[in-house]
């Protein structure tokens, strides 16, 4: 089994989308640890604040198929990747670590994902497995969240049923 860390966004219908998902992955994966659900301003461009918040998973799928899995789901809930990089979101997952793997890949593949610097991604993450270990630092998540320069980012707790 492999453990996965995932980061979840939405800024468009957020509940419905992000409610969904958590329930396509308990459906698919059994027990998942949730963080809290964060309202955050979007980065990168200028656009409807985002919903974000992290899930850490046990599987069997080897990290490809996970992403592909994850890919299916994004698209099941009206992804659009026609448009540019930073944008409007239905459904965004990303796998932000996967047990202690170091990897590079095709598009954009990449762990441990460098966004995990982010507050939206890195706050969530520690909140639910502050004992994992970033393998490129070789830091825990509640070490590195400690040391965040975006500590201080405006994050609000929303309600997202799922």
């Amino acid at each position: 089994m492999h453990t996965a860390c995932l980061s979840l966004g939405s800024n468009l219908e957020p509940e419905r989308h992000l409610g969904a998902a958590m329930r396509a992955l308990r459906e698919r994966f059994g027990a998942v640890r949730v963080s809290a659900f964060y309202r955050t301003r979007a980065v990168g461009f200028e656009g409807p604040d985002f919903v974000n918040a992290a899930a850490v998973i046990d599987t069997e799928l080897d990290v490809r198929a996970l992403d592909a899995w994850l890919h299916a789901l994004e698209d099941a809930h009206g992804r659009d990747r026609s448009g540019p990089r930073y944008g409007d979101r239905t459904l965004d997952i990303d796998i932000v670590l996967f047990d202690d793997l170091v990897a590079e890949g095709p598009g954009r593949f990449r762990l441990p994902r460098p966004e995990l610097r982010h507050a939206f991604v890195l706050r969530p993450l520690a909140e639910i497995a502050p004992e994992i270990v970033e393998p490129r630092s070789g830091r825990t998540l509640a070490a590195l969240w400690a040391e965040s320069e975006e500590r201080a980012v405006a994050m609000d707790e929303v309600a997202v049923p799922a």
